[in-house]
């Protein structure tokens, strides 16, 4: 059969052809030039977290006896030697020396790297999810400001339940100096944010996002509403503390516990406060399981009564679970109850 005839193609589609290329390169350009960027910004805010964790460190050394975090310089807790430059670059100087002081050859605990790394990656967890909708071109430019102060204060929440964690795992000590102007701090950040978000529904004529907008009587609806989580957060607290006293005539939760459930609902809100707390109950009841069963303790009669379990340091986990993944728990939550 003879072959068919071949027509050659038009200029006006080779044309068409031509611009349809470039338009794709274009695209597939925007797209990976979207994601270098989303890449960096996360990257650089995990390294900014590191720093940030690193000088948390210092806090978490010098706190608990009353010292300064600015004088004297970084030092070796053991010989008091001024650590070197390159002794304090976050996380990698811990993994050059092999956890061990340069001179003396004490131990450095693993205290450091792990909350170095772990505000790191935390911080590290918003940026890219903020990132994600910055580079959105369909985003009002309102919407972005608005997300990136509420990312910022994210970063803010997870350093000071970071802090808080260790503080209690390690001294059962949940101070004041942090836990006091945390719910303060909070308080005025879940005012501001429906401030915010009024505003931003004014000048895009989007729908609010932050779950107040049917609250009666605007912003005072808001401040009441903040306050009555507050209360309820703590309270709640202090009625197992109470409880626990009617039965065992003793103290079973400290008071910082409930400071520290305050600045959570301060921050995250009652229902988020309440993912917290089952997490961080759930956490705690997992460890005192593993207490029961261990046979250092088996072999001690009465041990497990007499051994203190740092609820703080749970409940600051189950913060920091409630604050980047809160509402999808609470939506898989509501939609396995039917609602």
């Amino acid at each position: 059969m003879p072959s068919p005839i071949r027509r050659p193609c038009s200029s006006r589609r080779k044309t068409w052809d031509r611009k349809r290329h470039r338009s794709a390169h274009r695209f597939n350009a925007r797209i990976l030039n979207t994601r270098m960027i989303r890449i960096l910004v996360t990257i650089f805010a995990g390294l900014l977290g590191l720093a940030f964790g690193s000088f948390l460190n210092v806090c978490l050394s010098r706190w608990p006896n009353d010292e300064s975090v600015v004088q004297p310089r970084s030092h070796c807790r053991n010989c008091a030697r001024t650590l070197s430059w390159w002794e304090n670059i976050p996380l990698v100087s811990w993994l050059a020396l092999r956890g061990r002081c340069r001179t003396c050859r004490a131990p450095i605990g693993w205290r450091y790297p792990l909350v170095e790394l772990s505000v790191g990656v935390l911080w590290a967890i918003p940026a890219w999810r903020f990132m994600n909708q910055a580079l959105d071109p369909r985003l009002p430019t309102a919407l972005v400001y608005y997300d990136l102060a509420n990312t910022l204060c994210t970063l803010l929440l997870l350093w000071l339940l970071v802090a808080l964690a260790v503080l209690d795992a390690e001294h059962l000590w949940l101070p004041n100096m942090l836990t006091f102007p945390g719910v303060a701090l909070g308080f005025a950040y879940s005012v501001l944010k429906f401030v915010f978000l009024v505003k931003v529904d004014a000048l895009t004529g989007l729908p609010l996002k932050s779950g107040m907008e049917n609250l009666p009587f605007g912003i005072w609806g808001v401040v009441l509403w903040t306050l009555i989580s507050i209360l309820i957060a703590g309270g709640l607290i202090l009625l197992i503390r109470w409880v626990y006293w009617l039965i065992r005539r003793k103290e079973g939760i400290g008071l910082g516990d409930a400071k520290l459930m305050a600045l959570l609902a301060a921050w995250l809100g009652l229902p988020g406060t309440l993912v917290a707390f089952a997490i961080g109950v759930l956490l705690g009841t997992i460890a005192a399981l593993a207490l029961l069963l261990s046979p250092k303790v088996s072999r001690t009669a009465g041990a497990w009564a007499t051994t203190k379990l740092p609820l703080g340091t749970f409940l600051c986990i189950g913060g920091i679970v409630s604050a980047l993944w809160g509402q999808p728990i609470l939506a898989a939550y509501l939609r396995m109850e039917g609602f």
